[in-house]
């Protein structure tokens, strides 16, 4: 009798984890399908918070590192801080996102928790599409990452800058704009960043570019539209430039995610990216 090999994935703790099966074909009817393996939505899911691992700051306080799955494979879900996205205990808003990209979203953002720490747990909950969700965090020895350095060859992730000769930084943990940008409704606003990386990911015969750069948003009321999300990095100066249009007015917060060229993150590879955000005050045109 001809046997069939399933491929069942499941998520642990943002890392993805595969089993093979294997069973006789006749034991597999046709057009019925497989126990807890859906088709794809392009709308209409829920989002799933992932707990993604710690790493240890050098004041001795502790970075948890969170990601999501959209499961939609078109729909952009937005969902607002407050009872249907939370963190417990303590104050609600841990500088979570409130917009979720299709799919997939690895190292977000992290939230630092002090010293003493121990076995207490940070619970992430988004409730979306009639489900709630929920992943608690912890400093368990088994989820311990190497955010910043990457054990092998030393990797460090890339060092962003949002002005030329202003401060920068590195990692999942992210660097935050000084500066909050001024936009109108409808009118697009220039984007510039500077990224670098130490190279040492990168074998001889590589000649990709030294970092990929994607825009996102974060946190916003309305739609931002991107006229270049992907933009290159001058290979010289590692300038990168875009423009971003918002449809309505309000607060909102970009992400710059940049990665070196080992890739995305994720499958359990935890470095080496960093994260950057910026704040942006967009008003109605002609207002004041």
């Amino acid at each position: 009798m001809r046997n069939i090999r399933l491929a069942l994935v499941g998520l642990v703790a943002g890392c993805g984890v595969v089993a093979l099966l294997t069973v006789p074909s006749a034991q597999v009817p046709a057009a019925v399908p497989l126990p807890g393996v859906e088709p794809l939505h392009e709308s209409g899911q829920d989002v799933t918070p992932a707990f993604e691992g710690w790493f240890k700051n050098p004041d001795g306080t502790f970075e948890m590192q969170f990601g999501y799955h959209n499961r939609n494979t078109k729909e952009e879900v937005d969902i607002p801080i407050g009872p249907n996205n939370k963190f417990e205990p303590g104050p609600a808003d841990q500088g979570q996102p409130t917009h979720f990209m299709p799919r997939r979203g690895w190292g977000n953002f992290t939230v630092t928790v002090p010293k003493d720490f121990g076995t207490k747990k940070l619970t992430w909950t988004l409730v979306h599409a009639g489900r709630t969700n929920a992943v608690p965090g912890s400093l368990d020895a088994r989820w311990e990452i190497d955010a910043l350095k990457e054990a092998t060859v030393g990797n460090t992730p890339p060092t962003i800058k949002f002005t030329a000769t202003g401060p920068g930084g590195q990692g999942p943990k992210g660097f935050t704009s000084p500066t909050t940008l001024n936009a109108t409704v409808g009118a697009p606003l220039t984007l510039e960043a500077w990224a670098s990386d130490d190279g040492k990911n990168r074998s001889r015969n590589y000649r990709g570019p030294l970092v990929n750069l994607t825009w996102m948003k974060y946190r916003g009321p309305g739609t931002v539209t991107f006229a270049k999300a992907k933009p290159e990095a001058d290979k010289e100066t590692g300038m990168a430039t875009t423009t971003a249009t918002f449809s309505a007015p309000g607060d909102y917060t970009l992400r710059l995610q940049v990665n070196d060229s080992s890739g995305d993150g994720g499958g359990g590879f935890q470095c080496c990216w960093t994260n950057g955000f910026v704040k942006v005050s967009v008003k109605d045109a002609g207002t004041r």
